[in-house]
């Protein structure tokens, strides 16, 4: 009786051990035990070997290597909650399936959110700066590093998705009061919820507001100027502004999830997002 042969998967850097170890039990896996990126050479000889690709998000995977006339990949499983690193449409012009891991960074990213929320307006950074870094410390005094409180301060949320809504509900466990700006208003039950208030012009909410956190995509013309350009118009207003967005493309090049977009609106759906 012939032993069924396992697929040949590559994966490019260290991943958890109980996922390294699923791997070794599920396929003939190769793993980069020493997290050394891969270079472009390598990842095309991988794709020239293997059958599935575990790329990471800082992993490119071009249209170049795709074309190579010996890949042999099946499919591309990316370590990442985009598809930003892969050319999708070159990929599905080989037949090679991609996906991603959508949705699992929701409460971890909002999780760092609030931190930030936290930490800013706290002075907790430079705090810690001076006590670790061997600063000199007079010592503590009434005035030093006063910080301002968050409760009753005014959040304002640009991009109500499922991290918005995750940031929201953990800033109304702080005291804070919560509005938002979002291409529609969010369900009247999730509003009432967070007691949040919508607001249709981006500029009115942004002059109202203490904090600012941006929870949209990084791509081309999704996140306006204004942001900045708020703090700017009141120099005696103190406005903090927490970025959680995920670049369209994080080499600098939003044409590419563009593209990636525009790819999953005209072909059968590949891409789990």
């Amino acid at each position: 009786m012939s032993v069924k042969k396992k697929p040949l998967v590559v994966v490019t850097r260290k991943l958890p051990d109980s996922i390294e170890t699923r791997m070794r039990e599920l396929f003939d896996a190769r793993l980069n035990l020493d997290d050394t990126p891969l270079t472009k050479e390598q990842i095309a000889d991988a794709m020239r070997t293997a059958d599935i690709l575990v790329p990471t998000v800082t992993d490119e995977i071009t249209e170049e290597l795709l074309k190579q006339p010996d890949c042999r990949l099946k499919l591309i499983a990316n370590f990442g909650n985009g598809v930003d690193n892969i050319d999708v449409i070159a990929a599905h012009a080989r037949g090679i399936t991609v996906t991603n891991t959508p949705k699992v960074l929701t409460e971890d990213t909002a999780d760092m959110t609030m931190a930030l929320i936290l930490a800013v307006p706290r002075r907790l950074i430079e705090g810690t700066s001076i006590l670790t870094e061997g600063k000199n410390w007079a010592g503590w005094s009434p005035t030093w590093m006063l910080g301002h409180r968050i409760g009753g301060k005014r959040l304002g949320i640009i991009g109500m998705g499922r991290i918005g809504q995750a940031v929201a509900r953990r800033a109304h466990a702080f005291g804070l009061q919560i509005h938002y700006h979002n291409r529609r208003p969010v369900a009247p039950r999730i509003a009432e919820e967070l007691g949040a208030t919508y607001w249709e012009s981006l500029d009115q909410m942004l002059a109202r507001m203490d904090i600012i956190s941006v929870n949209c995509p990084h791509n081309a013309g999704d996140v306006p100027p204004v942001v900045g350009a708020a703090a700017e118009t009141d120099p005696e207003r103190r406005l903090y502004r927490q970025h959680r967005a995920r670049r369209g493309d994080r080499r600098g090049n939003p044409d590419q999830a563009d593209r990636n977009r525009r790819d999953r609106r005209r072909r059968p759906r590949r891409v789990r997002a």
